[in-house]
């Protein structure tokens, strides 16, 4: 059988090595202010309006009126209301289910955490 030749040994070359971007996210508009920045008519608008509600909400009617999976608005309320946007998610149970809401005035414990580990 025959060997077959090997590639040629590739001259690497030495190029100046670009500088990486900050890891470090940038705030978003109206976050330090505490100022909700999301586009009106908005999925994510829509569930923070239910949220905001003295009632409350449930996952059930979430799923209803945005058309996501139950895991999605698990992920949703834990990721973006109270990691991202860092507001004060409770939920308590009731008869219906547990219901959701947003308390006003006060800060997700996330958003303390990551204040905290900034400073």
């Amino acid at each position: 059988m025959a060997r077959t030749k090997s590639k040629p040994n590739t001259v690497t070359r030495s190029q100046p090595t670009a500088k990486r971007k900050s890891s470090k996210r940038p705030v978003p508009v109206g976050a330090a202010s505490g100022v909700l920045a999301t586009r009106a008519g908005t999925k994510h608008a829509q569930v923070v309006a239910m949220l905001q509600d003295r009632a409350g909400t449930t996952i059930a009617a979430i799923m209803a009126a945005t058309g996501w999976q139950q895991h999605s608005v698990r992920g949703f309320l834990a990721g973006v209301v109270r990691k991202k946007l860092g507001l004060n998610l409770v939920s308590e149970p009731s008869e219906s289910g547990r219901v959701y809401r947003i308390i006003d005035g006060m800060a997700s414990p996330a958003k303390t955490d990551r204040v905290k580990q900034a400073a």
